[in-house]
């Protein structure tokens, strides 16, 4: 739910019957010192431990034999030698093992470093993937099962009745229907078909060898046993990826502005082009180029539909709603303007940071096929981001529009059957979803219809249809499994090509010292302007899309001249250069000028300082606003006029850096003043009728725009009908309730209280947002639109970063915020969330054969042999 106090999203703890109330992670929030040697650790952390004893007190307490609420029977739950003892058992694998899989042609060798990375070394891919299933399904099948069902919509079988709001949005969005007719067209003889299949029959062999010692921690705490993994569950994972990073669409959030603002407003609010250009494609500016244009005055809001529109839109958009929030960054460097004469390329995408991880880390080498490190996403075959021997790759979500909504026409306003199209009814796509518990007791079922177009939803009176590139035909998996084959930047290119959803920003380096990029998958070519940004008339064939746009026509960059390339989710390309609708409502630059001006100012570049610019706290917002409060204060703090309340907080302002260190105490400030702007400023996008304090949409392009305008009638407060707020007053006001708060709530300012890393820290959820299995309130360098963005207790961030050096012998450093392990016992649960809080990377092992890796950096090895 929105805390409205703190103007933050309060994590959710989920309404279980009982939580682990100790907080701290082993390696991650812990004050103690970290030991010398690795292997030295104690193999369970504390918070395990501290859990452990709460459930074993919790024991004596009550009959072994009861059930609670959600909870397993505790008799099993706490067998001594079957129960919840022996996750911490199965934490430390031994040092040499062996097992057998079905339908390997020849034995594979696994070698895991101190790190938890597996090194895979096959005779075939298939082998390959086969192995690697296997070896995901060990490390993290809790995770697999669970993001599977959340896809599918079968929550409720896992956790209850809980789970079925959850679960209908799902099924209403059609994502497992699509990736079911995805795998029903998949070529039996690809290598996406084939690694898909493998990739299953790896996890279903782990499954089928599951002791009860095995069985991870969340069954156990569920009283639960995991699915079989069926190969379509592939599709599955890239489905909830693109809804993830292609489920906003500006269409819809206009029409949601029309009914506060009116439509001229509304229009100029959702802009199609970025106010400020610092594109993906350079331009060939030196500095940003800015058009800013007055605001229209806002007009008088339809709260009823408002209320509607913003409901539908919190079922169908899971991306954060402040643009602030959004993030991932990646650049590259030519060879002249690398200090060792290589190619460079740095990659971090911003995602959901969970625990365990999104991502997987993995090596996979077949003799004369393929050699690549990186990170998979657990669940699809093969390494999204990372590297071979040649060629480095990362992406950066491109935000585009793929994504349209139709106004149909029903022949039943409740229980339609058929819509129209060109004059003429056709039948609904009609299929009936049930909603199980664990017990297989039906708690509810749901008609979802869908035109030729995609599912409908109902939106007061009217029915909506959705189009959308994630539910059309693709192969992803195909695409990823080809690139890690690429020897070159132009064949990773080519590859490239065949992607289609979500769009992404593909940036490419390789040892030849070439660096490109280019904002790929479809963007869909709409009638009329092309523009995609409204709501549609579905009884006519002729708003449908044309097809897609080509290639020749995606924004791309191949050798620049400038001798770098960035992009952090910016516009991709200057509409003067390229006026192609692409898509609207792009978030600030901001990311992409710091990374630019980082990038211009230094012709000898290093790992080691990409490396830095990833959680540098400089911040080109900053810069941009504060200046406007100092102003603000000074004109309102005349002599003949004194405010001292004011002049203390325009004090401490002044002091401030603009910079986002964990120990700065003047960063909240200002972002408590933020705050207070948009609610005295943008009064007018808070829905009447509704408890928010908040407005429903916040950009700083927009209120940097209203900055330039002193005059403009959106300074004044509709809430305050007596009395006509300008701009200088709105900010001073701002100002000054922004010291109170921060007063009031973090002491004095020379106090602890006000430290950057205290209040506002990152928390790291685990899937069943138990605390004790969390890492939480890390103190982390960075803040709102920085390179490296965080909200306050945010939930997204760095879900992995990358650097590598393409010299003659290939070098990378990386980390994410977590550990290779999904068993909370482990070690390597949350080993590298102090690194990736301190901005730390580890160099990347990519040895040629298992005997390559040093015998002191080995931590196990496992020989799999063909057999049952």
């Amino acid at each position: 739910g929105e805390d409205e106090e703190e103007g933050r999203a309060e994590p959710r703890t989920g309404g279980w019957e009982y939580h682990f109330e100790y907080n701290t992670i082993a390696g991650a929030n812990s004050t103690d010192p970290a030991p010398a040697d690795p292997h030295a650790r104690d193999s369970m952390p504390r918070s395990l431990r501290a859990a452990l004893a709460a459930l074993l007190l919790l024991a004596l307490v009550v009959a072994s034999v009861r059930r609670l609420g959600s909870l397993p029977r505790l008799g099993p739950f706490l067998d001594p030698v079957r129960g919840v003892w022996a996750v911490a058992a199965a934490a430390e694998p031994s040092r040499e093992e062996t097992a057998a899989l079905p339908g390997l042609a020849a034995p594979v060798t696994v070698v895991f470093d101190d790190r938890a990375v597996p090194h895979i070394f096959a005779a075939t891919e298939d082998d390959a993937y086969r192995v690697l299933g296997y070896v995901v399904a060990r490390d993290r099948l809790f995770q697999l099962d669970l993001q599977t069902r959340a896809t599918a919509g079968t929550l409720t079988g896992l956790l209850g009745p809980r789970a079925l709001e959850a679960d209908r949005a799902s099924r209403a969005a059609g994502l497992a229907d699509a990736a079911e007719r995805k795998y029903a067209r998949l070529d039996t003889a690809s290598i996406g078909y084939r690694a898909i299949v493998a990739y299953a029959e790896g996890v279903n062999a782990w499954i089928d060898r599951l002791g009860e010692a095995d069985l991870p921690l969340e069954y156990r705490l569920l009283g639960a046993r995991p699915s079989r993994w069926e190969p379509k569950y592939t599709f599955y994972l890239f489905g909830r990826m693109g809804q993830t990073l292609a489920s906003s669409d500006p269409g819809l959030l206009k029409e949601e502005l029309r009914a506060l603002v009116g439509d001229e407003a509304a229009e100029a609010i959702v802009a199609v082009n970025s106010q400020i250009q610092e594109p993906i494609q350079p331009n060939g500016a030196a500095i940003p180029r800015e058009e800013f244009a007055p605001l229209p005055p806002p007009g008088r809001p339809d709260s009823a539909r408002a209320r509607a529109l913003l409901a539908l839109r919190a079922t169908l958009d899971a991306s954060p709603r402040d643009l602030g929030a959004l993030g991932s960054n990646n650049w590259a460097v030519s060879p002249s303007r690398s200090a060792s004469g290589a190619a460079l390329l740095a990659g971090d995408p911003h995602l959901q940071l969970t625990l365990p991880s999104i991502w997987y880390e993995v090596h996979i080498n077949v003799p004369g096929a393929v050699d690549v490190a990186g990170v998979s996403l657990p669940g699809a075959p093969g390494v999204v981001i990372g590297f071979n021997r040649d060629v480095a790759w990362t992406f950066t979500n491109t935000g585009g529009d793929v994504l349209d909504f139709y106004r149909e026409t029903v022949d039943d306003s409740v229980a339609p059957t058929r819509y129209q199209l060109d004059g003429s009814w056709r039948d609904l796509r009609i299929r009936v979803e049930t909603y199980r518990d664990p017990q297989g007791n039906t708690l509810a079922t749901d008609t979802i219809r869908s035109t030729h177009r995609g599912p409908m939803q109902r939106l007061g009176g009217e029915w909506i249809s959705r189009r959308w590139t994630v539910l059309e035909p693709s192969a992803e998996n195909d695409v990823f499994l080809h690139l890690a084959r690429a020897s070159s930047a132009d064949q990773w290119l080519t590859w490239m090509e065949e992607y289609v959803a979500p769009t992404q920003n593909g940036l490419v380096a390789d040892r030849t010292g070439t660096i490109a990029i280019r904002s790929s998958g479809w963007f869909p070519i709409r009638p009329g302007d092309g523009r995609g940004d409204r709501l549609f008339d579905g009884s006519a064939s002729a708003s449908d899309w044309l097809g897609a746009l080509p290639v020749e026509q995606y924004p791309f960059a191949y050798r620049p001249a400038q001798g770098f390339l960035v992009s952090a989710n910016q516009q991709p390309v200057d509409p003067a250069a390229n006026p192609a609708y692409l898509g609207g409502d792009w978030p600030a630059p901001w990311r992409a000028i710091n990374i630019n001006r980082l990038l211009r100012a230094d012709s000898a570049v290093t790992p080691e300082k990409m490396r830095r610019m990833q959680t540098d706290p400089g911040s080109a917002r900053a810069e941009a606003l504060v200046p406007f409060f100092l102003a603000a204060a000074e004109s309102s703090t005349r002599a003949d006029r004194p405010d001292e309340a004011l002049r203390r907080a325009a004090d401490l302002l002044r002091e401030w850096d603009r910079r986002y260190d964990p120990a700065n105490r003047r960063a909240i400030l200002f972002e408590l003043a933020i705050e207070e702007t948009y609610r005295r400023a943008l009064d007018e996008l808070i829905p009447p009728d509704t408890a928010r304090r908040n407005p429903v949409y916040r950009n700083t392009q927009l209120l940097l725009g209203l900055l330039r305008d002193s005059s403009s009638t959106w300074w004044d407060d509709r809430r305050t009908p007596d009395v006509r707020e300008e701009r200088d007053q709105v900010l001073a006001a701002s100002l000054r309730a922004a010291l109170d708060t921060a007063r009031a709530r973090y002491g004095p300012p020379e106090g602890e209280g006000w430290r950057w890393g205290t209040v506002w820290p990152t928390d790291i959820w685990h899937f069943l947002r138990l605390p004790s299995l969390s890492a939480l309130n890390l103190p982390v360098s960075g803040g709102p639109e920085t390179i490296a963005p965080a909200g306050r207790h945010g939930g997204f961030g760095a879900s992995w970063r990358m650097v590598v050096e393409l010299g003659p012998e290939l070098r990378a450093w990386a980390t994410y915020p977590g550990g290779q392990s999904g068993n909370p016992a482990s070690r390597f649960y949350t080993d590298r969330v102090r690194q990736w809080t301190a901005g730390d990377l580890d160099p990347i092992l990519f040895p040629r054969s298992p005997t390559d890796l040093p015998a002191d950096r080995v931590r196990a090895t496992l020989t799999v042999t063909p057999g049952r």
